[in-house]
């Protein structure tokens, strides 16, 4: 009982101290925030060993059942290669973790994105079908930005890459203050109630 009662205090000490100090600026709070944030970025960093030991205890059970061998220990091997090359060389420019990064992960983030590209175009192809107003509004407000953020653009006409802009600075940017409102009060309602202990998932089980 103890292992879940003390987080609760703990998340509710902390948040009513961060909120009240944010509307009360003093010297002492502002310290205590300073140090909080320190403390943050402490703690946060201990994140790194646990997500690492969750990925090698999960392609570890993956090995096991025989599941998808070869990426399982392809992505071992390159975790522990990679971080010994890095510990013993270095990490500076021109060393073999250097060399590493640049010529084998930026390559392979690059075809990776290159496939997301094709994937959210083949999305957007299947999505944007004018099957009723909106859909056919949604089709041209896209059409009118995509062919105007090209040169071809403002070939067809000057005013195109104008009449683009003005839907990505009004339209677009209206229903963005929308929706970033919308989620800035989920955010709130999301931390009042872990504050009180209403949503308790981030307990775990």
């Amino acid at each position: 009982m103890l292992q879940k009662k003390i987080p609760m205090f703990i998340c509710f000490l902390m948040g009513f101290l961060l909120f009240f100090q944010f509307y009360i600026p003093t010297s002492w709070s502002q310290n205590f925030y300073s140090t909080i944030l320190r403390w943050i970025l402490g703690i946060s960093s201990f994140a790194i060993v646990l997500a690492v030991a969750s990925l090698v205890r999960h392609h570890t059970r993956k090995i096991k059942e025989r599941k998808d061998i070869p990426y399982s220990i392809t992505l071992l091997v390159s975790l522990v290669a990679t971080a010994l090359i890095g510990f013993i060389g270095g990490i500076k420019s021109g060393t073999l973790f250097d060399k590493i990064f640049n010529y084998i992960q930026i390559p392979l983030q690059s075809s990776m994105f290159a496939i997301l590209a094709f994937y959210m175009a083949s999305a957007a192809y299947r999505a944007f079908r004018a099957r009723n107003i909106e859909a056919t509004l949604l089709l041209l407000a896209a059409f009118i930005v995509m062919i105007g953020v090209i040169p071809i653009g403002d070939l067809i006409h000057p005013y195109v890459p104008s009449f683009a802009q003005w839907i990505l600075d009004v339209p677009n940017l209206a229903a963005k203050r929308g929706i970033a409102i919308g989620v800035g009060l989920g955010i709130i309602a999301t931390s009042i109630k872990i504050i009180l202990g209403i949503e308790r998932n981030w307990l775990g089980r």
